[in-house]
């Protein structure tokens, strides 16, 4: 039994290796090159912004997994939508914290980028 629950326990570790990886880069490049497009339109459409940009997604990317992003991304798209089928999404506290976990990333990303 012990022999089986450290197998199952190095096992797993090469498994964790590769979710940091994963983790690191699972954001697609059209996801990143989508930020970025958005971000130098708010920004200005310079070089030192491309940069300023490509950091700020790179830094998100490091802190929140790529499907938890879109999550977030979606509710913040449906609180944009009117009507009372989208009310769920500015109410629900899981929306919310999703919302706030972007938020706090783009926040942290904002301040070692630019």
């Amino acid at each position: 039994m012990r022999g089986l629950a450290l197998l199952l326990a190095l096992a797993a570790l090469p498994a964790y290796g590769q979710s940091v990886a994963d983790r690191l880069n699972d954001y697609p490049t059209a996801a990143r090159a989508d930020y970025v497009f958005a971000c130098m339109a708010s920004n200005g459409q310079t070089r030192q912004t491309l940069e300023k940009c490509s950091c700020s997604i790179d830094q998100i990317a490091t802190i929140l997994p790529y499907a938890k992003y879109v999550e977030a991304e979606t509710v913040m798209s449906m609180r944009r939508t009117g009507g009372e089928r989208m009310a769920i999404f500015r109410s629900a506290a899981s929306a919310s914290a999703l919302v706030a976990d972007l938020k706090r990333a783009q926040a942290e990303a904002e301040v070692i980028c630019f």
